[in-house]
């Protein structure tokens, strides 16, 4: 089976993820695409991030319906920070019959020389990659990349929390059931940013 991974902190998951990873899901060879909950991204402060079990329920909620999409907390049993090239490789070796990938925004792809085992990630495992406003992609690449010519909604977890900070609506940034329960359980509130 051929599983895309779309990695994130998602804080929180929003209908922009969505939109890729069905899209990804629905557009490509891939078979499934797993949302892969990062615990510590080595590159994002985590005094910003919501528990990761919080976070990984989010997405549990958001793809609850969905045959093709998956909520993934492999990198909670992993060591911290997670690096991809880890994950990767535990993956590989646990699923030996599945052909792995990842899917990742061409910001990401630009920083991908900062990523450890850069190499590695490049000469093992295709890379899915969908364009960012303001970060086009390069012309030549190494590796087995393949362009999403995906619909991108321009929001931002970011933007999600400031505007439950300030107590505005979120309808229609996110699915009903996940806004319903950071509502519920007053995620976002505080000083998180």
């Amino acid at each position: 089976m051929r599983i895309g991974l779309y990695f994130g902190s998602f804080n929180p998951v929003h209908n922009g993820h969505l939109i890729i990873a069905s899209y990804a899901a629905y557009n490509t060879d891939l078979d499934k695409v797993w949302l892969v909950v990062s615990p510590q991204n080595p590159l994002k402060p985590s005094a910003t991030l919501l528990n990761e079990h919080d976070r990984y329920h989010l997405v549990e909620l958001a793809v609850r319906d969905e045959p093709k999409l998956k909520a993934s907390n492999v990198e909670f049993s992993l060591p911290k920070p997670s690096y991809t090239v880890d994950t990767l490789t535990f993956l590989s070796e646990k699923y030996p019959d599945h052909q792995f990938s990842v899917i990742m925004g061409s910001d990401s792809f630009k920083n991908l020389a900062k990523w450890k085992n850069t190499d590695q990630i490049l000469a093992n495992y295709p890379i899915y990659v969908y364009n960012r406003p303001h970060h086009e992609l390069p012309s030549s690449t190494s590796g087995a990349i393949i362009i999403l010519d995906a619909p991108l909604l321009d929001i931002s977890s970011s933007l999600i929390r400031r505007l439950i900070r300030e107590r505005k609506s979120i309808r229609f940034f996110l699915p009903d059931s996940v806004a319903t329960y950071i509502t519920d359980n007053n995620y976002y509130r505080k000083a998180i940013s």
